[in-house]
């Protein structure tokens, strides 16, 4: 009776254990399957860009394993209704601040590529061309931050006034540039 008690109070968690065991198992060799049928389709279709070949690859792993990991987390008594809620709110949270955010995150972007390209430098005379028949802002460069470039004004009217320009405008933009 005492080996019986023992078998049925471990037999639930062994059965847990080993259908999250059969789980993986089955998502690793789904996932090996789909790459290597993706590769061979690769091989088989040679105009088939690997530029559209590798993120797929990708994609589908991740789908595989995200979806693995779901049925794991449902064997251990997680609702994937509520996983799912909670997912997809986060995901619009971070989608929403991401916007929020998109003018900051591109201005220090393009500080970054101003340090690295340099496209100019400290002490530079730069315009930023509007259109032909527009005057742009004309300047000597005297700092360059995260977030924007200054520029001392060159002009007549405004000789020696500071004009901050947001960095990303110099991408978007066509820039004359005088050493």
């Amino acid at each position: 009776m005492d080996d019986l008690q023992l078998l049925t109070a471990w037999s639930e968690p062994l059965i847990r254990a080993a259908q999250v065991l059969l789980i993986i198992l089955l998502a690793w060799l789904v996932q090996r399957i789909v790459t290597r049928g993706i590769s061979r389709l690769g091989l088989r279709y040679p105009q088939l860009p690997q530029e559209l070949l590798q993120p797929l690859r990708g994609l589908l792993r991740w789908m595989i394993l995200g979806s693995a990991f779901m049925l794991v987390l449902e064997r251990f008594g997680v609702s994937a209704e509520v996983l799912w809620a909670a997912l997809t709110g986060f995901t619009a949270v971070a989608a929403v601040a991401f916007f929020a955010i998109w003018s900051v995150l591109s201005n220090m972007f393009c500080a970054v590529l101003i340090f690295s390209l340099g496209p100019f430098r400290m002490g530079d005379r730069v315009e930023v061309v509007e259109s032909a028949d527009k005057q742009g802002v004309k300047g000597r460069v005297i700092a360059i931050n995260l977030f924007y470039t200054t520029l001392e004004d060159l002009s007549e009217e405004n000789h020696g006034a500071q004009v901050q320009v947001p960095n990303s405008l110099f991408f978007q933009k066509a820039v004359r540039r005088w050493r």
